[in-house]
């Protein structure tokens, strides 16, 4: 059951790497002037890479082929002309800072004549920085840390950063007008909110400063001198819907986190089980959703049902400890004490890019396994599974049982893939 499980994740990833879902959509080249490569996210090594051996392979003058890609540290792809950097994520770093200020440049040289290809996908907010007004990068760090430690929803987030920023809530398409501007994005939000969409740079901004501010006082969030005062400016608001800006621009959603959920779906049922498909778009505190997904296990094992519960989106954790974990591995660890090693349940919960939450290296973990022994096995090397949990130290806990889901960087991002397997 532990390898049907993995075969299901790896399955819903397949789905949603590049190489299956962009060579399609790519644009013809412009005619004459210059096609500018823009790339940013945890599928930007990917996307950038398999972007330019077409165009490259295709005949496309290599003086007229330039850009810049940006991903998180570990997820990085060789390139022929696209200079590739690497950015820190979930909190930036330098290479955001220098990403983002070169993608601006590019952007802002474009003329009529050029092509402005944007390759979107998850962690662009973090790779792609460029603090507004007095902010610094320390400042902007300890803002984004905020953030996390809040619990609030990534859409929440983004609509706070939109407001600190040079390139996020449209700006970067303010910056290629008037040349045509062609977004093709992977989304890892739940309902692919483009605007939400690593915070949404070539795109109208629907949100408001009123919400912004809302949402820094709904978490209590602790603002720099220098954000505070963005927050409350009226002129750090975002370009709206029917801005000049956006009359050449499309943006194209070319994966989604419901089409990694319909891999599963078809890997599960070709596995011989009942699959009940909670959505694509969950989201929640991470222990919640699981006591709540333990008794719909419970039931159905009661009703003597051989089952596989789906369900995708993204799962949050306000942090009270100190331990080390991630929203998959959390939810495990909260599934695993809500089960109580029932027989003939096993559960996978994963990151589809992968790597959960922890310290932000390309070598944290996925997600992790539990199966009806995972609390017995812990009890005889003397973990407390309810004290990790308080501490917020999934990491911790299926580390020493062995149990963490470590695939390493997978180039693409389409949020989480969790998988309940129930044999009667």
């Amino acid at each position: 059951m532990r390898a049907t499980a993995r075969a299901i994740l790896d399955a819903a990833v397949a789905r949603a790497h590049p190489a299956g879902c962009l060579p399609q959509h790519l644009p013809p080249p412009p005619a004459s002037g210059r096609l500018i490569l823009l790339a940013a996210g945890k599928a930007a090594g990917s996307m950038a890479a398999l972007a330019e051996a077409h165009y490259l392979d295709q005949g496309f003058p290599p003086a007229r082929l330039l850009g810049h890609a940006v991903a998180r540290h570990g997820y990085t792809a060789p390139t022929r002309r696209i200079p590739m950097r690497a950015a820190g994520h979930p909190v930036p770093d330098q290479g955001s800072i220098d990403s983002a200020e070169r993608a601006l440049a590019l952007a802002a040289s474009a003329t009529a004549d050029d092509f402005v290809l944007v390759l979107l996908s998850g962690g662009g907010s973090a790779n792609w920085v460029a603090p507004a007004g007095a902010l610094t990068l320390a400042e902007k760090q300890a803002v984004t840390k905020a953030l996390l430690r809040s619990g609030a929803p990534i859409g929440e987030m983004n609509i706070v950063r939109k407001r600190l920023s040079r390139i996020k809530g449209g700006r970067l398409a303010l910056a290629a007008a008037p040349a045509r501007l062609l977004t093709l994005a992977i989304s890892d939000v739940p309902g692919d909110d483009p605007a939400a969409i690593a915070s949404g740079p070539t795109v109208p901004d629907p949100s408001t400063m009123d919400e912004a501010r809302a949402i820094v006082a709904r978490y209590g969030l602790k603002l720099p001198p220098a954000a505070r005062a963005l927050i409350d400016d009226s002129r750090s608001e975002t370009p709206k819907p029917g801005h000049t800006a956006f009359a050449n621009s499309e943006l194209r959603i070319i994966a989604r986190p419901a089409d990694a959920l319909a891999a599963a779906r078809a890997a599960a049922e070709a596995a011989g089980y009942a699959v009940h498909d909670l959505g694509a778009d969950l989201e929640g505190e991470a222990r919640e959703v699981a006591a709540a997904h333990a008794a719909l296990a419970r039931r159905l094992k009661r009703e003597g049902r051989r089952a596989a519960i789906l369900s995708g989106g993204e799962l949050t954790v306000t942090l009270r400890g100190s331990g080390r974990g991630g929203p998959n591995q959390e939810y495990a660890l909260a599934l695993a004490i809500a089960l109580q090693g029932e027989p003939g349940i096993v559960a996978l919960a994963g990151d589809t890019d992968g790597t959960d939450g922890g310290g932000g290296e390309a070598t944290d973990p996925a997600g992790a396994l539990v199966d009806p022994q995972t609390l017995a096995r812990a009890a005889a090397i003397g973990l407390d599974p309810a004290r990790s949990l308080a501490d917020n130290d999934s990491t911790g806990f299926f580390e020493a049982l062995g149990d963490l889901l470590e695939p390493g960087p997978t180039l693409t991002n389409v949020n989480d893939c969790r998988v309940i397997l129930i044999e009667p």
